[in-house]
């Protein structure tokens, strides 16, 4: 297991020391359109971020019957993440409630007052600024307990979200996002995204389109990159998704009138993410108006006894829950694939 920059592909690693791990759980009901998500259950999709944080928090769900899943078997990347935390425990693991559709039982979470977004092909229906302005406060108050933080994410259906609102930031990105597909369902992904786009003019000032397109994840995790960096170390975990909270970050600062400090920030995904022949995240971070310290994970499931794991090797599930800033955190502690794969399998076997 290896870490190493996306845009050099030399070997990286994450910053020195302990880390922090907030988890941002958010449903927007565009993950309630039929096939273009598989990020959970069919039909029980709005209940993956619940599951992911119940499951990240005590190793077990309690709101199903079951860890969230896909069609196919593949289970949530909410188990890489837990694993990781069990062979070097982070200094803390908290849950970010920005919209969530079920409460996580027997789970803590910072509640913001915050509602489950819409479907974008209809209208978002968030005020950005408020939620913009939430993931300020918090960026200015969040007491560090380690040396840096990591922010991952479980939001069903957010790539096309993220997609929606980088386009109507006016960024040239239409095919640059990753899904958790194997093979993206791109004929939906676009037509949603086209009608969440039409729902927008040029008139419109960028918060004001970003109340149509946008989720609240992608808002609030901008907004608190903007203030926490000026404090301390902010390690986005996730692929594109996470991406677009860097480029609204990039837009929005001149909408608040702030500086980004961009050397205080990383971005931290998986191989699977990188090597996505339907999304190109690559091109994506080139977007910026600056070279973002950017780095992926070398992890394989090939020596898995369940068999189902593989298929994150075959491009499924690929991200998600912080899994990417999670191997990163392993290999930075001294662990090995046989490790964490281990830790892995263990959490299934108990589930």
């Amino acid at each position: 297991m290896k870490t190493f920059n996306i845009f050099t592909n030399e070997k990286d690693t994450l910053p020195e020391g302990k880390a922090d791990f907030l988890l941002a759980c958010s449903v927007t009901r565009t993950c309630e359109i039929e096939g273009i998500t598989q990020a959970g259950i069919p039909t029980k999709i709005p209940l993956t971020p619940t599951l992911d944080a119940e499951f990240l928090i005590n190793e077990k769900v309690f709101s199903l019957g079951v860890l969230a899943k896909t069609p196919t078997g593949v289970p949530s990347p909410a188990l890489i993440t837990r694993a990781s935390h069990n062979l070097s425990p982070f200094s803390s693991l908290e849950i970010l409630d920005l919209g969530l559709e079920t409460k996580p039982q027997n789970t803590p979470v910072h509640n913001f007052d915050i509602k489950p977004s819409d479907s974008i092909a209809k209208g978002a229906n968030i005020k950005a600024i408020e939620i913009f302005s939430k993931g300020m406060d918090l960026g200015k108050t969040y007491e560090l307990k380690g040396s840096y933080l990591i922010l991952g994410e479980s939001t069903p259906a957010g790539t096309t979200t993220a997609a929606a609102s980088c386009l109507a930031l006016g960024y040239f990105c239409k095919n640059d996002f990753s899904s958790s597909f194997a093979n993206a369902p791109k004929d939906i992904k676009s037509e949603t995204i086209r009608q969440a786009l039409a729902l927008t003019n040029i008139e419109m000032g960028n918060f004001e389109k970003l109340n149509f397109v946008s989720d609240n994840m992608l808002l609030f995790c901008a907004g608190f990159l903007l203030e926490a960096s000026r404090r301390f170390h902010v390690v986005l975990a996730g692929g594109t998704q996470m991406a677009a909270v860097l480029l609204l970050a990039d837009k929005l600062k001149e909408d608040v009138l702030m500086r980004l400090q961009s050397d205080n920030i990383s971005l931290s995904t998986t191989a699977w993410v990188v090597r996505d022949e339907n999304s190109d995240i690559q091109h994506l971070l080139s977007r910026l108006s600056y070279v973002p310290h950017a780095i992926y994970t070398e992890f394989s499931f090939k020596d898995a006894e369940i068999d189902v794991l593989k298929k994150y090797d075959e491009g499924e599930a690929k991200e998600g829950v912080g899994a990417g800033a999670a191997l990163a955190y392993a290999n930075k502690n001294g662990h090995t694939n046989k490790e964490v794969l281990e830790a892995i399998e263990l959490l299934m076997y108990m589930n």
